[in-house]
């Protein structure tokens, strides 16, 4: 977070060079002066701009990999790529947001978790293809700069940049007034990460007989809000401050819709580096059909055993909230797992290994066999 600006005429002066006051007739014939309009006046802070960012130097730094040159405030980060250590390097690079979750955060003036959804969306993205996440930089549109609440939101992007071992290189903070309301906000983000070209993961090293690996999900993560907030907040008239027995310790339903994306990248790349990872699936919008998809070569399917797991309690409630057929849900949400690694099957119990020592739930949820390109999805969820 570099600096605050209005995109719009950015640094310049609504009442020409150094803002010239000029006379007007009012009144009984009384002469008085016309005050000079500020751009204060037209709902842009520069000094709240720099407050924010000065509240959020200390936790940016926490992020600071021995690459990067330089400290926050310049026009552009610095990142050294230390190119000894590939033969062929290959820059992978990922944007992304988070949606209407951040609708939730708003309406709890709760603002310190979107901005690790915000990085795990775009890290996890790059983790996908092999690449490690160097350095991300972040964008905040707000209608008005509230130092301590942009705080919050870039502290939480810190964090997440620490979970996924990647910098923060800066960003930018932008006020629009008139454009979005006072309390209204969106970010995102744009990710950097690195992969040695031999190593890349693709669909075309899937082969038959390979085990799918499910890695277990902290929620909804930030897709399908918009149905969400249809369903729970509009059809249902649910407030989010009602706790929900079935999510437990007395999380209301607010608490549980703001639990932040799980960040997977370390674990993925240990798992890459211990075991023959044949492709990695970010299970967001599409589901697991529409994601799993993308990493499979046309001569293969990926079978996948709904009766392995228990999707979390949340994904019954919207179900039976909306009335929502499987299909529907399955296309929109995660249903209880946020990442798939197809392995070879040799290495499907060290896989599995791995990530149960990292901390990570993880299962085999099928099998690649001969096919099409596509995914099945065979038996039922375990209900209750």
């Amino acid at each position: 977070m570099t600096h605050v600006s209005e995109r719009s005429g950015a640094g310049s002066s609504p009442t020409g060079a150094g803002g010239d006051r000029q006379p007007w007739t009012g009144g009984a014939g009384r002469q008085a002066r016309k005050r000079s309009v500020s751009y204060a006046d037209a709902g842009v802070s520069i000094d709240a701009g720099d407050r924010a960012v000065e509240l959020l130097k200390s936790k940016v730094r926490q992020t600071r990999r021995p690459e990067v040159l330089g400290d926050l405030g310049g026009f552009a980060g610095l990142f050294r790529l230390d190119t000894t250590k590939y033969k062929n390097p290959i820059l992978a690079s990922s944007t992304d947001g988070v949606g209407t979750k951040l609708v939730i955060a708003q309406q709890m003036d709760i603002h310190d978790t979107v901005g690790i959804d915000l990085v795990a969306m775009v890290v996890d993205d790059l983790v996908a293809c092999g690449a490690e996440p160097l350095f991300l930089l972040d964008y905040i549109a707000t209608g008005e700069v509230v130092p301590d609440k942009v705080a919050e939101i870039g502290a939480g992007i810190a964090d997440g940049c620490r979970y996924a071992g990647c910098a923060l290189l800066g960003g930018e903070t932008a006020e629009h007034p008139g454009v979005l309301r006072p309390d209204e906000y969106d970010i995102s983000a744009t990710g950097v990460g690195v992969v040695e070209e031999a190593d890349i993961l693709s669909p075309d090293r899937v082969e038959v007989g390979d085990a799918v690996i499910a890695m277990r999900s902290s929620g909804l993560h930030s897709n399908g809000y918009s149905l969400v907030r249809h369903v729970l907040l509009g059809a249902a008239r649910m407030r989010l401050d009602i706790v929900i027995d079935d999510f437990g310790r007395q999380r209301t339903l607010g608490e549980e819709l703001l639990t932040p994306t799980k960040i997977y990248a370390k674990d993925c790349l240990k798992l890459i580096a211990e075991a023959d990872v044949r492709a990695l699936s970010h299970i967001t919008g599409g589901g697991i059909p529409g994601n799993l998809v993308r990493v499979l070569p046309e001569h293969v399917d990926a079978v996948v055993n709904r009766s392995t797991w228990k999707p979390q309690p949340v994904f019954d409630l919207i179900q039976s909230k909306g009335r929502i057929d499987d299909h529907d849900m399955e296309s929109t949400f995660n249903m209880g797992v946020g990442m798939f690694a197809i392995v070879s099957a040799e290495d499907a119990d060290r896989a599995l290994a791995t990530l149960t020592g990292r901390g990570v739930e993880a299962w085999q949820a099928g099998e690649i066999i001969e096919g099409t390109g596509n995914v099945q999805m065979v038996g039922q969820h375990t209900r209750g």
